[in-house]
């Protein structure tokens, strides 16, 4: 039969009018401006096509007709209830000559009824909007439906209760009405509380919503269906039983409920029901089932904001009550998620394969929510693929499990007590990914960065085949190390793209409240910075790196160990390296990716506390007040971020094969230089680190923007010519673009400018050389080739030999390895071809020259425009001829204290500047000190041993004459601005 619509809204054959009265069917409506009434009655059938009672509504002016009719408040509006045939009665003004209820009209109603009403009687509550929406009784299947006012939209919204309601309301208005002794209220979400928990605990849900969009079709196999429902809730659980029954079209199946993987209490162990099923025999298909929500959709994504959490919690585990209110309001954040089938044969196959000490059960239940976690990262996006079971991963694993054996047996530990402080590790170490917290997290770096920086830039190009090597391959990203906000920028960019968030191993020192709870959730796992005779701690980290090297999670960490003071890449470190070069020698990973990773900043907001730890003051420790000074540091101008890709390292391509502990160690550390020669290939050269150059070049003497800009002139050409990276192309080097570089550095008070004269001038403020150069190293690494070829060819215009080529090369070779400490030099080979390559921008076959003797070395210096060795390696020299004295000043047989030695080189580096022994400011650095004690160390001049006296005055004999020779070519430099030369 044609159900009775809106066509028969006139007329209804099936029943009188007058017999409305004594059904049990009640329609309630309601919003802020009214809900149109279109139909007087409907007649009804649910699915199963039994006929349902129809509805009455009473028009205006008839409800004192009806028995039981009130007048409550004296208001316009009225209300009644029939308590002979349970149907709730409004009388309310006229809105456009139609019949309208507010939202208290209506809260008071359900409330009345679910005190007055003792039997089983139907209601229909329809959801409430901005807009006005028509009431349609009947849709073609029989289901009630609501229509927005053009009759496009069709709103679900057939809520079928007993014993009460649970009423639902985006209407924000509170109201109360009193009925007796009893108070009844609304509030922005509907009733109160209280009253919303009462609904809840008294209603038992017979059918929510006849269908949900986006629904997975039904398994098509031959063979029999399990399902295997993962629900925390009730209402999870009707849904997966109901769109079962939905999508059966009688087929027969199975349906097993796992243990819940959320809210509850998760456990592994499975219901004996799935243990015995799987010794049935007859090879079904086991189907994971689960119920998704999803946070809303904004701007094409679906992430969850600061508001969404004031909205009591994560939109994607809504809580029992908040489910039914996300299902009724908004039923498209409610999705069916099906993850991949397997059969018994499979499932324990697997399982008998597996190295895990699970039941066959429990291994069918872990392998069931991580298909379900697959399957409902597609609806969310990959950058919420994150493990969710590392503690049952590793402590399941036998292989875990007889290391910690071994070691509870060295150590004279019972087995329970080396298990309860490997599970205190893994608590200790892993991260624990929140989506809620990862999304809420991002939109707090936008805000943050927001502050001082304009944007962050990044190569679009470069992220997708990132993305793609991702999916087959585990990756490490390896990036530079000049910011505390560098993870977070990194961070920000991957969740802006989509990419999984990278496992990022963080020191124990960053583990202070609130930050490490926090930073935690994002997939920051902290390591202690000792723990070598803890073999058990050793053992859980390793297994841990193990597993996610195993599981393709992408890792991060910075390979440079700390933040660096100078602006150039520090020395690597190479223990997290080891670890992943050691899991990929145990075959847990094909091959593993490295890429090389550089993040650069037009200005850097914690340059002043790098240039005061130069100086010798204490690095100030992490701290939750710490945190709020950098955020305050944040609220000026700093410019923009740039990230950059370098090529992916391929590590099966650059390790031996089972290779001996040394070779392996060997391999660690060649790769570790190869990824930092490739974040230097890839930095980009920005207008601040230009700017410095020029100013640092002239330290004594102050400049105007065209000076600068002619000092300039010949350096960006090279720049240009060589096409390294930069930061802008177009305006590079122009005289607008200068003077905004020249005003930001005067704004962070590191250059000052004297305006009393015709034309202002510049120069870098008294005690601010170490800031200014920071900036000016960040890039000195591509002219560091092109200066040790200026200081080999100044050497051999000095020989004496009628071919000086020898001279060249032993002088290059040599400035190579004095400076192996400061940078990172390719191979003997790679390294001699670097500078036959920059020699010959210059001049073709330029050796010729060498072979005519010293003029011929002469004439090539000459030629090299610009001179560059007196600004990019004049102040690490100038540092270590400090070093150097105080070497050979120091008596030999004094036992070396390295902190004591050092306060000692500032003292003397002051005194050599105030003499003008050094030219240098910057040179006085505690940094660049370390650095040559390094290369000290490594020639053996710390020993107290016979003949070391001798050995140390010809280092520093050595480090003067290459001192020297800069200055040399520092006069070259001024004379050839001049046109001198």
């Amino acid at each position: 039969m044609k159900p009775c619509g809106l066509e028969s809204r006139s007329k209804c054959n099936d029943k009188q009018p007058e017999q409305l009265e004594s059904e049990r069917v009640i329609l309630v409506t309601g919003s802020a401006d009214g809900v149109s009434i279109e139909s007087e009655c409907a007649c009804r059938r649910d699915r199963r096509g039994i006929e349902l009672p129809p509805v009455r509504w009473i028009e205006p002016g008839n409800s004192k007709e009806i028995p039981g009719f009130e007048s409550l408040d004296g208001n316009r509006a009225t209300r009644g209830v029939n308590l002979d045939g349970h149907l709730p009665l409004v009388n309310q003004e006229e809105v456009d000559g139609r019949f309208a209820l507010p939202e208290h009209d209506l809260a008071f109603g359900v409330a009345h009824l679910i005190d007055k009403i003792g039997e089983e009687p139907q209601m229909l509550v329809t959801e409430t909007f901005e807009e006005r929406l028509s009431l349609e009784l009947i849709d073609q299947t029989g289901h009630p439906v609501v229509l927005d006012s053009f009759g496009t939209r069709r709103i679900p919204a057939r809520w079928v209760i007993k014993n009460g309601c649970i009423l639902l309301s985006t209407y924000d208005h509170s109201a109360r009405t009193t009925r007796g002794d009893k108070q009844y209220s609304t509030q922005t979400l509907g009733p109160s509380r209280h009253r919303m928990e009462k609904a809840h605990t008294i209603c038992e849900v017979n059918a929510i919503k006849d269908t949900l969009d986006h629904e997975p079709d039904w398994p098509i196999d031959g063979r029999p269906v399990v399902f295997l429902g993962d629900a925390s809730s009730a209402l999870e659980r009707r849904l997966i039983e109901e769109w079962a029954e939905r999508r059966a079209g009688g087929a027969a199946y199975d349906l097993i409920w796992l243990p819940p993987s959320r809210r509850a209490r998760r456990s592994r162990y499975a219901d004996p029901i799935l243990e015995r099923r799987l010794r049935v025999g007859d090879d079904a298909l086991f189907v994971p089932l689960r119920v998704a929500w999803l946070p809303p959709e904004r701007q094409g994504k679906r992430s969850v904001t600061l508001v969404d959490l004031l909205k009591f919690g994560d939109p994607r585990d809504p809580d029992p009550i908040r489910q039914y209110l996300t299902l009724s309001r908004s039923p498209d954040k409610c999705r069916i998620v099906v993850g991949l089938s397997a059969s018994t044969e499979e499932l324990l196959a697997a399982h008998k394969q597996s190295v895990e000490i699970r039941t066959p059960g429990e291994f069918v239940v872990h392998r069931a929510w991580l298909a379900l976690e697959r399957a409902e990262r597609k609806l969310r996006g990959n950058r919420y693929k994150v493990p969710k079971f590392v503690a049952e991963d590793l402590t399941g694993s036998q292989e875990f499990l007889d290391t910690m054996a071994k070691v509870a047996e060295n150590e004279g530990r019972s087995i329970e007590s080396a298990r309860r402080r490997a599970r205190r590790y893994i608590a200790e170490i892993a991260a624990s990914h929140s989506p809620l917290v990862i999304d809420l997290i991002a939109n707090a770096i936008h805000w943050l960065y927001r502050q001082g920086y304009g944007a962050i830039h990044y190569n679009e190009q470069e992220i997708r085949p990132l993305y793609e090597l991702g999916q087959d391959h585990p990756l490490v990203f390896l990036p530079s190390h000049k910011s505390q906000l560098d993870r977070l920028v990194l961070q920000y960019l991957l969740w802006e793209n989509d990419l999984p968030p990278n496992h990022t191993a963080g020191g124990i020192n960053l583990n202070f409240f609130p930050v490490g709870q926090l930073i935690r959730r994002t997939g920051v796992f902290f390591i202690r910075r000792s723990f070598k005779d803890n073999d058990l701690y050793k053992h859980v980290l390793t297994s841990y790196i193990d597993y996610l090297v195993e599981k393709r999670f992408p890792l991060e960490w910075y390979l440079e160990g700390g933040r660096s003071r100078s602006g150039k890449l520090l020395p690597p470190r190479f223990g997290m390296l080891a670890y992943v070069v050691d899991a990929h020698a145990r075959g847990k990973s094909d091959d593993v990716y490295l890429i090389p990773t550089s993040i650069a900043y037009d200005q850097i907001f914690d340059v002043g506390s790098y240039a005061a730890e130069q100086r010798g003051t204490d690095k100030q420790s992490e701290s939750f007040g710490w945190l709020i000074d950098s955020i305050r540091t944040l609220r000026r101008r700093y410019g923009d971020i740039y990230i950059r890709f370098g090529e992916p390292i391929s590590m099966k391509a650059e390790c031996v094969p089972d290779a001996s502990p040394d070779t392996r160690s060997l391999n660690v550390q060649k790769l570790a230089f190869k990824v930092l020669r490739g974040v230097n290939k890839v930095t980009p050269i920005t207008p601040t680190s230009v700017v410095t150059i020029a100013l640092l070049a002239n330290e004594e003497r102050a400049m105007t923007v065209e000076e600068i800009r002619e000092e300039l002139r010949g350096l960006v050409g090279y720049i240009l010519r060589r096409r390294l990276p930069t930061t802008e192309r177009v305006r590079f080097g122009g005289t607008a673009q200068v003077k905004e570089v020249l005003d930001r550095l005067r704004e962070h008070n590191i250059v000052t400018r004297f305006n009393e004269g015709p034309v202002p001038v510049y120069r870098i403020q008294d005690e601010q050389y170490l800031a200014a150069a920071y900036y000016r190293n960040t890039i000195v690494h591509y002219f560091i080739i092109g200066a040790i070829a200026e200081l080999a060819l100044l050497h051999a215009a000095e020989s004496d030999q009628a071919d000086v080529t020898d001279a060249f090369w032993q002088e290059a070779m040599r400035l190579r390895d004095l400076l192996k400490f400061e940078f990172f030099f390719s191979d003997k080979e790679s390294f001699v071809a670097e500078v036959r390559a920059e020699v010959s921008r210059f001049r073709e076959n330029w050796e010729s020259s060498l072979r005519e003797g010293p003029g011929g070395a002469r004439d090539l210096l000459g030629r090299l425009r610009p001179l560059r060795a007196h600004w990019a390696l004049g102040p690490f020299l100038e540092a270590y001829l400090v070093v150097g004295d105080a070497l050979e000043s120091r008596p030999h047989d004094e036992p070396f204290e390295a902190k004591e030695f050092l306060a000692a080189c500032l003292g003397l580096g002051e005194q050599y500047r105030l003499q003008q022994r050094i030219t240098k400011a910057e040179a006085v650095s505690q940094v660049l000190f370390k650095s040559a004690l390094g290369l000290a160390g490594n020639r053996r001049l710390l020993d107290n041993r016979e003949g070391i006296a001798a050995e140390r005055s010809m280092f520093a004999a050595e480090i003067r004459d290459v001192v020297r020779r800069i200055d040399v070519i520092e006069t070259l430099a001024a004379g050839q601005r001049v046109g001198l030369h």
